[in-house]
């Protein structure tokens, strides 16, 4: 009877390992790369900072200060000082290398939290937090090195760079589930024990990975030298390279084009040059060396709604919670966030993708900005914590999207600077949300916080819809991380074999493959 019933139970067990192996069987070799989980897993572990010092700040003045205001306004100037510094850490990382950049800001900003508690605790004049808290925004570009590495690794290989991506987000949110609530429940204990642990987080994570030389891309000076150029010809090299497959890419599709309507061969190949001078024409009228064109304005103005509305969604629940005697429950809230986001990501990396990447990119931000709406309605706690369960799993599949379509507007050697672009412009949103929620909050409690919060979403929403056309473009484009020059072919190799020992010797999908 027991063996009947054990042999009953072998096929379910079966199916579950099938299902686990076909949904995470793509992460375990991921992380099976030698060095992969420990730069990945430091890189987030040293990111605490990110869920934990706002609102650490946030619960800390609000104790000793008695004001969301100020809260709102410091806040707020980190945010903007890391939008203003993140787009040029990036550069820096770019042209110099990622452990030469990483080590001075670690220093700076552990310097610089210990001085911002001491001074919040002994509740100094507040012009002094105003000169401290900019330099909390030292913080070196760790999500953006992590993915410069995995598309460094895996450059040819657009599902394994998909599954990067995912893990990456999983990474994140799960530091994300783990940093709310610690913040919340060590900054109500002693917001000295809170910024000392976000401290040791810092200090643990850039050792792990600033520790991992075999996985550090090589940075535009190392990559100019090893040809004979400098620094400023390497990326004219780089962007030339960029504009050409640009220019080659508008020529074919206006060949095609040409072809489905029926026109002579003549006029194929005149439609054809026509399109590819058409780019060359608008490259030389631009910039000689930026990154910025209309599909990269257009995901940074929707990065900038995003950081808008979701960061006035975080001081509006924490005033929710305070007037319902539930402060301790804010990290718990944001969790639940967090843990949906985790499964998504999950899910969407574990997928081969074969809907479009704009519409996949649009309808993950439709759910998010309008579940966020919903807010204004809620007169629970435990609503808002259903209503984030629902729309987080869309959350990290928006931010994998985003990444992704940045790869179609930048080349490998900028890719860190450009996502750095992405999160400047999150930051400069979120402190636009987060100063405005905080005054409303302050006049009207948490219901005027949350109106706010939907007046933004609605808006972002709008402002996202207006640059459509610019972003589908974009994701039509060629994938300009796969036409960089890179010196470490030997560790991409030994990469390929690890994921694929019959690929050994030949790209991971030689298709799509860019010849240098």
């Amino acid at each position: 009877m027991r063996n009947a019933h054990r042999a009953s139970r072998i096929p379910v067990l079966r199916a579950f390992r099938d299902v686990g192996e076909r949904l995470f069987g793509g992460y375990s070799a991921l992380l099976r790369i030698p060095h992969a989980a420990r730069f990945t897993f430091g890189a987030v572990i040293a990111c605490m900072p990110m869920p934990m010092i706002g609102l650490t700040i946030t619960i800390c003045v609000q104790f000793y200060y008695h004001n969301y205001t100020l809260a709102g306004i410091l806040t707020a100037i980190q945010a903007i000082a890391g939008a203003v510094l993140g787009p040029v850490l990036g550069m820096l990382v770019d042209r110099f290398g990622q452990r030469r950049v990483s080590i001075p800001l670690v220093v700076i900003w552990v310097v610089a939290a210990s001085l911002t508690i001491t001074c919040i605790k002994a509740t100094v004049a507040q012009w002094i937090l105003f000169c401290i808290v900019p330099f909390l925004a030292c913080v070196p570009p760790w999500g953006g090195m992590s993915r410069t590495r995995w598309t460094n690794m895996l450059k040819h290989d657009r599902m394994g760079i998909n599954r990067a991506m995912s893990l990456c987000s999983v990474a994140d949110e799960m530091m994300w589930v783990i940093g709310n609530p610690l913040a919340s429940v060590l900054a109500v204990i002693s917001g000295v024990l809170a910024f000392s642990v976000t401290e040791i987080c810092v200090v643990i994570g850039a050792l792990m990975f600033l520790t991992c030389t075999s996985t550090e891309p090589a940075n535009q000076t190392d990559l100019g030298r090893a040809q004979g150029l400098t620094r400023k010809q390497f990326r004219q090299q780089e962007n030339k390279k960029a504009l050409e497959l640009r220019a080659q890419t508008a020529y074919d599709d206006a060949r095609a084009h040409a072809f489905a309507q029926g026109f002579s061969e003549e006029a194929i190949e005149e439609a054809g040059h026509a399109a590819r001078q058409r780019v060359l024409d608008e490259a030389h009228r631009g910039r000689k060396e930026s990154i910025f064109g209309p599909g990269l304005l257009a995901v940074c103005v929707t990065w900038f709604g995003l950081g808008a509305f979701q960061s006035a969604s975080s001081i509006s629940i924490v005033a929710f919670a305070t007037e319902a005697g539930q402060k301790q429950m804010t990290g718990f809230v944001f969790s639940c966030f967090s843990i949906s986001s985790l499964i998504g990501a999950l899910l969407y990396g574990a997928k081969n993708w074969r809907i479009a990447l704009h519409k996949r990119f649009y309808f993950c931000l439709a759910v998010v900005n309008l579940g966020v709406s919903a807010f204004l309605f809620a007169e629970h706690l435990w609503v808002i914590m259903i209503i984030y369960l629902m729309i987080g799993v869309c959350q990290s599949p928006t931010w994998i999207n985003g990444n992704q379509i940045m790869m179609h507007l930048v080349p490998q050697s900028r890719l860190t600077e450009g996502m750095a672009w992405m999160g400047a412009m999150n930051g400069i949103g979120g402190s636009l949300g987060s100063a405005i929620a905080g005054i409303c909050i302050d006049r009207y409690g948490s219901h005027g916080g949350f109106s706010v919060v939907t007046t933004l979403a609605l808006a972002s929403l709008a402002i996202a819809l207006l640059g459509f056309r610019q972003i589908k473009l974009s994701t039509q484009a060629p994938v300009l991380t796969e036409t960089a020059t890179n010196t470490s072919e030997q560790h991409e190799l030994d990469v390929v074999e690890h994921l694929d020992p019959a690929v050994a010797g030949k790209p991971a999908n030689p298709e799509l493959s860019v010849a240098k």
